[in-house]
């Protein structure tokens, strides 16, 4: 079985696929200073490690490869694929520096070419907020990168003093009768409206007025339904990628 893994800022999303199929998956949250024994009891607590054989891993923070690198070779006795410069896609990558992509929006947008098509456009709602084009030709584009929900709150709450910290949910009216319900509005509404302004500009751009849109990540659930263009919400996306990239470079 495969282990996909993509490991963000703030989490790190696995799954793990049987035949092609996600029998089962984790969030947990990221920490930079795991090493690749504690790694080793984290997962042991989640699966067995004989039944895997393969793990691609995808992350944004890359002086953890090592220790999954150890993970993969004392505990799991498999082979790792860590997506980046050198491993095969199968997208044309038209960036002015294609290292400079994160491999989490290529697996991303890899996987939406191969489940809904192109032209499509990624809005991945994790530490930062990514859009990730995939133009009618099937290449990957570019995209845009805007402060995320948690972080952005975060903020917030730092500077005024006489704010709280309120749940991640939608209020029962835009207008707010309390302050926690002004700030819920603001988080929903207003990212709603972040994206639905960016993928506006983005389609006009592209010149793909019905480009699909597809959420993923942790906050997705929680601003689609608020948003206009927002077609579908695939929480699984970037582990897809991820399955995808691996079976491309298996036998290589």
């Amino acid at each position: 079985m495969l282990l996909a893994v993509d490991v963000g800022n703030t989490q790190t999303v696995l799954g793990l696929y049987r035949d092609g199929d996600l029998a089962e998956h984790w969030r947990v949250a990221t920490d930079r200073s795991r090493t690749g024994d504690e790694l080793a009891v984290l997962l042991g607590g989640l699966l067995d490690p004989d039944a895997v054989d393969g793990i691609c891993l995808s992350t944004t923070v890359p002086t953890i490869v090592r220790e999954w690198e150890r993970l993969a070779d004392r505990w799991a006795h498999a082979a790792l694929l860590v997506v980046g410069p050198g491993v095969r896609t199968g997208i044309p990558i038209r960036y002015d520096d294609p290292r400079e992509v994160g491999p989490d929006r290529i697996v991303n947008a890899v996987a939406v070419r191969e489940r809904y098509g192109a032209p499509a456009i990624v809005v991945d709602f994790g530490t930062s907020t990514n859009f990730d084009v995939v133009s009618a030709d099937g290449e990957y584009v570019g995209g845009v990168l805007a402060p995320g929900i948690e972080i952005s709150m975060e903020a917030l709450f730092a500077r005024a003093a006489r704010l709280v910290n309120v749940d991640f949910a939608a209020p029962e009216s835009v207008i707010g009768k309390t302050t926690v319900g002004g700030l819920q509005s603001g988080l929903v509404y207003g990212f709603a409206g972040q994206v639905d302004g960016i993928v506006a500009r983005i389609r006009e751009e592209l010149r793909a007025p019905d480009a699909t849109v597809v959420a993923t990540g942790g906050l997705a659930e929680l601003i689609a339904p608020h948003s206009a263009v927002i077609e579908r919400v695939d929480p699984f996306l970037t582990l897809e990628g991820l399955r995808l990239v691996w079976e491309l470079n298996r036998d290589s």
